[in-house]
């Protein structure tokens, strides 16, 4: 009887070893899948001072979950693949939260990306305030949206304009943008352009006029506001801000700017402020302009707001950053897509879709942002496939099966000794 019982804990280890190896061929083409050994321990009945009674064998199945599977690019740009080590944080519709490498993610009918499992991806919604790559915690997760009604119109309210002006220029004596007339004039000028509440562009019209040594008056007005008949845009029908800046002697910086006058007029430091046509208060920084001897040149020129635009698609950095991308060329952070991971990758408790949930044996869930502290990076327009080999799980059910086959025979020698034991009596 210990014979035959050694020999059917033999069959069943290895039908053990069988099914684990059509687990994997099985899931040869699963986006993520990562392929599992078999292994086996020996079990003793018995264990004497000089001998041991043989009681079979345990399978146990290993779980290979740290391994990288090739990642291959694809046309879409939600599909998305974890390069090192990290898991994507999805939720079923209960709102449970699983990990997964599956990363095979599209739209549903409600614009959440969700994976072929039908697991939903989860991150930070960067739109509605959470920080950018400061939460890294499972707290406050969402789920990922990638259909909106389009970018809203947004006024502009704050900006920068940093210029050289030539400190060589000779001092202005003709009529200054300040006095609104025909035939005022200006050292030098550019021009931004803003948006008001309902997202209409404005062209601003910036004038620098030198007055004296190291002082210029800055001057704004609204380009469409130009009752000009020469095409001088001079006069206007108002003026916005009217100013004077100093720069220092020694190096060239700007030392202080003073308001003159204006729609809504104010100055704070080296910023002016001034009140944008049918929009919002508008605080622009000149502070990093200056007054050297070289050309007029405009350095940086930018003004937050936008007009109302339609979506046209979606970007996905390495680091998990999801970007809108707008039919007017504009671009806004989306959402922040986190990685997650435990201190026992391998005992993950397998689920469902290819998906893994912690447990003690695995740790707690640790977050972060992709490409930081020991996280991998992701991919975009990519899928990592299966690490399964189909040759060595072929030649592991070769030897799976003949190993079967050999307890087998064992299990019938064990059953032709009991007959030959019952065949004794007569």
């Amino acid at each position: 009887m210990s014979l035959m019982g050694t020999a059917v804990s033999g069959m069943l280890g290895d039908t053990s070893w069988l099914t684990n190896i059509s687990q994997n061929v099985s899931n040869s083409n699963t986006t993520g899948y990562k392929d599992a050994n078999t292994d086996f321990a020996t079990v003793i009945d018995a264990v004497g001072t000089s001998s041991s009674s043989g009681g079979g064998v345990e399978a146990s199945v290993q779980n290979q979950n740290a391994l990288q599977g090739s990642v291959v690019g694809t046309s879409t740009v939600t599909d998305l693949a974890v390069k090192g080590d990290g898991y994507f944080i999805v939720s079923d519709s209960s709102g449970d939260i699983y990990l997964t490498r599956n990363g095979s993610f599209t739209p549903d009918a409600d614009g959440n990306l969700v994976n072929s499992a039908g697991y939903y991806l989860m991150g930070y919604n960067v739109q509605a305030g959470q920080a950018s790559g400061t939460t890294n915690s499972l707290a406050g997760l969402t789920k990922v949206n990638t259909i909106t009604a389009g970018e809203a119109a947004t006024p502009s309210t704050t900006g920068t304009l940093s210029v050289n002006l030539p400190s060589s220029d000779a001092t202005y004596t003709g009529t200054l943008p300040s006095a609104n007339v025909s035939g005022s004039s200006s050292t030098e000028e550019t021009s931004v352009t803003v948006y008001d509440n309902l997202g209409a562009a404005h062209t601003l019209n910036v004038y620098y006029t030198k007055t004296g040594d190291d002082t210029w008056d800055v001057d704004v007005f609204d380009a469409a506001d130009s009752t000009s008949t020469t095409g001088s845009g001079f006069p206007y029908s108002e003026e916005l801000y009217s100013g004077t800046t100093t720069f220092s002697a020694t190096n060239g910086d700007m030392s202080s700017v003073t308001t003159n006058s204006g729609v809504g007029a104010s100055s704070s430091g080296n910023s002016i402020t001034f009140d944008v046509p049918n929009g919002q208060s508008l605080t622009i920084n000149l502070g990093e302009s200056t007054q050297l001897a070289s050309a007029f040149t405009v350095n940086t020129s930018t003004v937050n707001g936008n007009a109302a635009s339609s979506l046209s698609g979606v970007s996905i950095a390495s680091n998990g950053t999801l970007d809108f991308e707008y039919s007017n060329g504009s671009t806004s952070a989306g959402y922040d897509v986190p990685l997650a991971t435990v201190a026992s990758e391998d005992n993950l408790t397998s689920i469902n879709g290819n998906a893994f949930q912690a447990n003690q044996m695995s740790g707690t869930i640790r977050v972060g942002t992709a490409g930081t502290g020991g996280f991998g990076t992701i991919a975009s327009s990519s899928l990592e496939d299966s690490t399964v080999d189909l040759a060595t799980e072929l030649t592991d059910m070769i030897q799976a099966q003949s190993a079967y086959q050999a307890n087998s025979k064992v299990f019938q020698a064990g059953a032709d000794l009991l007959d030959i034991l019952n065949n004794l009596k007569s």
